[in-house]
């Protein structure tokens, strides 16, 4: 056995060295290459290639490969080496192969989607079904030039069974730093089948903590703009991200990929550009305190609740009924004489907007008649019988024109808002009351925020829908894909608004029901998102391995969600195991350390100077409240060098040591995590909560440890074989 790895580790490192050197090679000479600064198209075409070339070679020196795959197709005489990356490269001579692969090409598929055995396998190439034998799958750590790892995870010549869980339980055991990482040299097979999904499609992924659904969808970006490179660019995908430090968090793994220029933004930014608003940034922060600050007293969700009932589709037939009503009554009654003796009649005004400009959307529509009007105006102007009625009739025709416009509904989205809730007089023509459809709570503080010009975030899908019905994409090009991100905190609203601005229904959906800590304006079943496509438009992918945390640490997740919430949706960790969970009550604080601030703070230090010590990069203390966080942070950040306070305010994630309330950290993972306050006094029985720590929980690679004052919540009460009590014990002793 140890021969066989020998002979392929020297294989490989020979392979590996004949690849540096023809990278080198071709990496000299394109530098060498003068740069082309001409006008010449073709020559600059010529130069942009070279330039890209040379930009792929620098990259992939460094680490050229992660995989290799033999494989024979039938009409093949012999198996072929295929050498996988993230970057393709072709050789500088003709050759029957790439001296890379690019992992997104169709063979590549094969890397990921064979798992085993003698039979013959398939991929899908331009030409059609290519079937054949692989004979070897063998996974490469490469870093810096230099080989550190061979594992075969297959190999038909041998007789050593299949290791295809050990490189990939290797991979997850590295420490975490402050970005996330490309999985590229471990995608999975189930992984793989969303990466390479259809475009038009509006996919829906489910995926539990820790299953890489962030990272696939942005795979499946790269995979989408190398796969249709004809149909979609970079400048016409978006990704919506929670906030905007999680948008620094990813910010790495596209570029890593080989991608650039695509948009990142959180829904309401993007949402107020489009609408020339500005959102009061303590917005979020009032809605933030308003459901999460208080423990144990989160209020009733129900259909009503204002961020359910605005992000629903009851709200989109209201505001259609609305616009109907405005275009119906639009034109001013009466004629328009612009000065005594010229009359245009209603009846032609009419015909002009309900027939030759009925194509347009209401406010474009205006503008046409306005500008029809105005041409009239000046045919009308030539017929003056001199220079002085020439201009009175200029004047009056101009004042009458302005006041004529203003007869007109006023199509701003704000404005109708403002109507449909009855915050604002409304047109003559609409009925009296404010629909019925509005919840009387709904409409109260609604009006009374309107009136106080609050605009809050649940209030950007109506106006968003209002904008679209009165002008159309106007102003705002329509993306090739959309990615969306913990897409259990959208609203039905929000996706069937963001599809007016999507070709072919493309989008990547994804999140996680059982992290649906936002439930008071996101979704509680994904039924309601894929409701608002037709079927063939939708798919549904549930990824239900969990990469990111050790066993222990995931089959205690898992308790919290079957107790908590009675939910099905459980992960199934890969086959890595660590130390158990470790419950730890403040009573157990030290005499002389609780002298010294208190058990509470006591206990958390002396976590932190435990875990910190140890070889990991990240390391949290998550609170019940951001309160807590900030008076926890005060008290640590003299003796904690490298420690952040996470407030919901910073966009840039720096790693180390942090603080954050719980509810911040979704998204983001870290090596260890220390539970400050895991009791019932913090956390109570309601499904709600048991959500809450079950996102702190899996927030954790390799440790978790939870810190409490006895009173442990009913779905943390079983302890079972993957948790402890108590500190641990010295070393040493």
């Amino acid at each position: 056995m140890e021969d066989n790895f020998q002979s392929a580790y020297q294989e490989e490192e020979d392979r590996l060295n004949h690849a540096l050197i023809e990278i080198d090679s071709t990496l000299e000479r394109l530098r060498s290459t003068p740069v082309y600064t001409g006008h010449d198209y073709t020559e600059q075409v010529l130069e942009d290639s070279r330039e890209q070339r040379r930009k792929d070679l620098a990259k992939l020196r460094q680490e050229p490969y992660f995989g290799r795959l033999d494989f024979q197709g039938n009409d093949e005489e012999e198996r072929k080496a295929l050498y996988i990356g993230k970057i393709g490269v072709d050789r500088e001579q003709v050759s029957d192969r790439p001296l890379v692969i690019d992992w997104r090409a169709p063979v590549a598929s094969l890397f990921y989607s064979f798992t085993g055995g003698t039979e013959m396998t398939s991929y899908e190439a331009p030409e059609g079904l290519i079937e054949g034998l692989v004979y070897l799958k063998r996974n490469v750590v490469i870093r810096k030039q230099i080989l550190e790892r061979v594992a075969d995870t297959y190999n038909r010549d041998s007789d050593a069974p299949a290791v295809s869980d050990e490189f990939l339980v290797y991979r997850l055991g590295e420490n975490k730093d402050n970005r996330l990482r490309d999985i590229v040299s471990t995608i999975q097979e189930e992984q793989d089948k969303i990466i390479r999904a259809a475009k038009n499609t509006a996919l829906i992924i489910q995926g539990v903590a820790g299953s890489g659904k962030t990272t696939v969808a942005l795979h499946r970006l790269a995979f989408l703009l190398y796969q249709y490179k004809d149909q979609v660019s970079a400048e016409k995908m978006i990704i919506f991200a929670p906030n905007r430090m999680f948008l620094d968090y990813i910010s790495d793994v596209l570029p890593e990929l080989g991608v650039g220029n695509i948009a990142q933004s959180t829904f309401p930014d993007w949402a107020a550009d489009v609408l020339g608003v500005t959102l009061p940034e303590q917005d979020a922060s009032e809605a933030v305190s308003r459901w999460f600050e208080t423990a144990g007293a989160m209020p009733v969700i129900t259909e009503e609740t204002p961020g359910r009932f605005k992000g629903s589709t009851v709200l989109m037939s209201v505001i259609e009924s609305s616009i109907k009503l405005l275009e119906t009554s639009a034109v001013p009654e009466g004629d328009f004489s612009p000065w005594d003796g010229a009359v245009l009649r209603r009846s032609m005004i009419l015909r002009w907007h309900n027939e030759e400009y009925a194509p347009y959307p209401p406010a474009k529509r205006k503008e046409r008649v306005m500008a029809r009007i105005h041409r009239w105006i000046e045919m009308e102007l030539k017929k003056s019988p001199s220079a002085a009625a020439l201009k009175d009739r200029k004047k009056k025709g101009a004042a009458r024109e302005k006041a004529y416009s203003a007869k007109w509904p006023k199509y701003e989205p704000l404005a109708i808002y403002k109507q449909i809730f009855r915050a604002a007089k409304t047109p003559e023509d609409w009925p009296a009351g404010a629909p019925e459809e509005i919840p009387p709570a709904v409409l109260k503080e609604t009006v009374k925020e309107l009136k106080k010009g609050i605009l809050r975030e649940e209030d950007l899908p109506p106006l968003l829908y209002i904008h679209y019905l009165l002008n159309g994409n106007e102003g705002t090009e329509r993306f090739d894909h959309i990615v969306i991100d913990e897409a259990q905190d959208f609203s039905p609203f929000q996706i069937a608004v963001l599809d007016l601005y999507v070709k072919g229904h493309s989008f990547t959906i994804l999140g996680d029901l059982s992290q649906g800590i936002h439930a008071y304006k996101g979704v509680h079943e994904w039924k309601e998102m894929q409701s608002l496509f037709a079927g063939e438009y939708t798919a549904y992918h549930a990824l239900t391995r969990s990469y990111r945390s050790t066993m222990e640490i995931i089959e205690f997740a898992n308790g919290i969600l079957s107790a908590g919430v009675g939910s099905g949706l459980l992960a199934v960790p890969v086959f890595r195991s660590g130390n158990p969970v470790r419950l730890i009550s403040y009573e157990d604080a030290q005499p002389e350390q609780a002298a010294s601030g208190g058990k509470r703070l006591s206990a958390v230090r002396s976590a932190l100077s435990s875990l910190s010590g140890r070889e990991y990069r990240t390391v949290a203390v998550l609170t019940r409240s951001l309160r807590e966080a900030a008076e926890l942070y005060a008290e640590l950040a003299g003796q904690f060098e490298d420690i952040h306070l996470i407030d919901g305010s910073i966009t840039e994630y720096r790693g180390g040591l942090s603080v954050l309330p719980v509810y911040l950290s979704k998204g983001l993972e870290f090596d260890a995590v220390i539970l400050a306050d895991a009791d019932s006094a913090h956390y109570g029985g309601a499904a709600w909560d048991a959500k809450l720590m079950y996102v702190g929980c899996t927030r954790a690679l390799h440790e978790l440890w939870l810190l409490h004052d006895g009173g442990l919540p009913h779905y943390v009460q079983q302890l079972g074989e993957e948790t402890v009590s108590g500190w641990p014990v010295p070393e040493g002793n």
